[in-house]
Formats: structure tokens, sequence, C-alpha cells
């Protein structure tokens, strides 16, 4: 794996910390109506992707998920500007505006979405892989999902034939304590999640989810057996701060939680290694904070002044026929 540096913590730190406060951007238009739909946001959870990132080869492992997907397009090169304007609906979004929260999509940078069917990019994402290995590509593709998906049947049906074929895949439970509203104590007699890919003899642990550093490890042994020999199974725990989605009022848990949650922020800890180590003075993490939110306005800018998509292109989204007689197909 590639060495944690001081650079390292530098990007984390400035990387996490953005994504952060888009995401509180987010929500904050979100309330404005300028961003419709459903909402769900990613904070507490940064540090299970700034591990993965890490541990990835970005220049071919590929990476799917579900709907809480803004910041994950963000890390693998898709530029934020575009990602906010699609959840604005706009034109010069990932999608055209045609996708919006729930389906962040960049084909170029290898990530396939976020996917609002729970637990359908699970057997999508071995899709992907096994397309890999046909063509062989030598690349991973880390399918990930949250504790609700793993109680799917289609994650069973997945796992038993990824095994089957030793796909390069791993598979990755983003468990952040709750599907919704249930606690994960409430949807199964079990709470080890990760203790399910035994069964189909798969290599399967827990990681702390907290800390990237945990992840980046956890990642590249999984990612580099994927590789070489099929699929592995983490169970990341980690814990979101906010709802479920932004229309969720959190009754099933106390402030207390989140409050002890948060002493563990992945934010904080790397913060806290900055400093411990002296990788950097106050006034350049406070330059650093400025730029963070300079670029979230940058973002919010585009996509302010970026138009919509003209009602023509959703005819032409749908129909594929150049000479349908009813719509003239202007792509």
């Amino acid at each position: 794996m590639k060495e944690i540096t001081k650079e390292t913590y530098i990007n984390w730190y400035k990387d996490m910390l953005f994504w952060r406060k888009f995401e509180d951007k987010l929500a904050a238009v979100y309330i404005q109506q300028k961003v419709r739909g459903f909402l769900h946001l990613y904070n507490g959870q940064e540090a299970v992707l700034a591990g993965a990132l890490h541990a990835m080869d970005l220049t071919k492992d590929k990476m799917i998920t579900a709907y809480r997907n803004h910041v994950q397009p963000i890390g693998m090169g898709v530029d934020p500007r575009r990602v906010m304007a699609e959840l604005y609906g706009k034109e010069t979004g990932t999608s055209h505006g045609m996708g919006g929260s729930m389906h962040i999509f960049s084909k170029e940078h290898r990530f396939y979405g976020g996917h609002g069917i729970v637990g359908g990019q699970i057997p999508l994402g071995a899709g992907i892989a096994f397309g890999d290995k046909y063509k062989g590509n030598d690349a991973v593709t880390l399918t990930c999902f949250g504790d609700g998906a793993a109680r799917q049947g289609s994650l069973h049906e997945t796992f038993n034939m990824a095994m089957l074929w030793k796909l390069p895949v791993v598979f990755v439970v983003e468990n952040n304590g709750y599907a919704m509203g249930t606690s994960v104590k409430r949807t199964a007699n079990h709470e080890d999640i990760w203790k399910l890919g035994l069964g189909y003899d798969m290599p399967s642990k827990p990681v702390d989810g907290m800390n990237p550093v945990k992840v980046a490890e956890a990642m590249y042994e999984a990612i580099e057996h994927a590789r070489k020999d099929g699929p592995y199974f983490l169970e990341v725990k980690t814990y979101r701060y906010r709802g479920h989605s932004m229309s969720d009022a959190q009754h099933y848990r106390t402030k207390d939680e989140v409050a002890e949650y948060k002493k563990i922020d992945p934010i904080t800890q790397v913060l806290d290694v900055i400093k411990k180590e002296k990788y950097a003075t106050d006034d350049e993490i406070k330059a650093w904070d400025k730029a963070v939110k300079d670029k979230v306005a940058e973002c919010e800018k585009f996509a302010e002044e970026s138009p919509y998509p003209d009602k023509q292109a959703l005819y032409d989204m749908v129909y594929e026929q150049e000479d349908y007689p009813f719509v003239k197909h202007k792509l």
C-alpha cells in the first residue's frame, strides 16, 4: 500500500472537510427547495471513502454504491461543480440534470452510481467485476451498500456467484447503525454482518470506519486479494450524523448518541494528528478551511447560474429511434 505520509494526512483533511461542507451546503439549499426529491447525506462516514481511495488504483479500479452518493464521485475525480449542478437538476450536471441526488454517475471516472433500489447495486457491482475478469482488465470493483441492503436476498445470490466465479470484487457494507430508522439490532438475530460472507468461504472481517488509516489498510488487503483470488467482504462500522434523508425526524436515536460519535469524528481525528505531528501551522489550517469554503461557494455559484435542460431532452433521453414519428430526435 502507498505509504501514509504527512501529505496523506493533509490531503485527507482537505478532502474530508470539503466533502462535509459540500453536503452541508446541499442541506441548506435543499431547505430552500433548490434541490428537490430525496437527499441522503454522508456526514460522519467520510473516513470510509478517504481510506478506500488511498487503497484503490484510480487508473482502473471502479466503485458502485447506493443513493448516499455525492462525495464518492468527487473523490474519484468528478468535478464537484457538476455534481452540485446535477442535484440542482441543471444541464451542466453529471447526467445533464436527469439523475438528481440519488443517481450521480461518471463512466469516465469509473463511478457507476448512485442506485435508488435498496441493494440493487450489489449484483451490478459483481457484474462489472465479471466484465473486468472476462476482459482481463486487472481491475477491482468496490461494491458498497448499507446495513439495510445486507438483508436483501440479492446479496446471497451475488455472494454465491461471485465466489463460484472468483470475481475481482470487494463487497463493502457501510454499517452506520440504522437502516432508515431501524437499528441493526432489530433487523436480524446477529449484529456482525461481516460473518455473512463466511457462509460462502469468502474472506470477511470488520473494520473501524471512523479511522481512515484502518480503512485504508483493510481496503488494500481486500482489493489486492480480490485482484488475484476473488471476492472479499468488509463490514466498515461507521456512523451518520444526519438522518437517513433530509425528511428523517430521527426519533429512533438520542442527541447524546450522536454527540458520542462526534467525539471520534474522522475529520477531527485526522486534524489531531496534523497538529500533534506539527504537519501544519494554525495559519495554514485556517487557509485550508477558507479554501474549502471558497470552493463550495464556487460549486454553488456554478449550479445556480447553469441552465435547466431543454424539455426536448426528456424525449431524446427516452427514444433512441432517430426517426421517431411523433417527436423529433435532436441528440
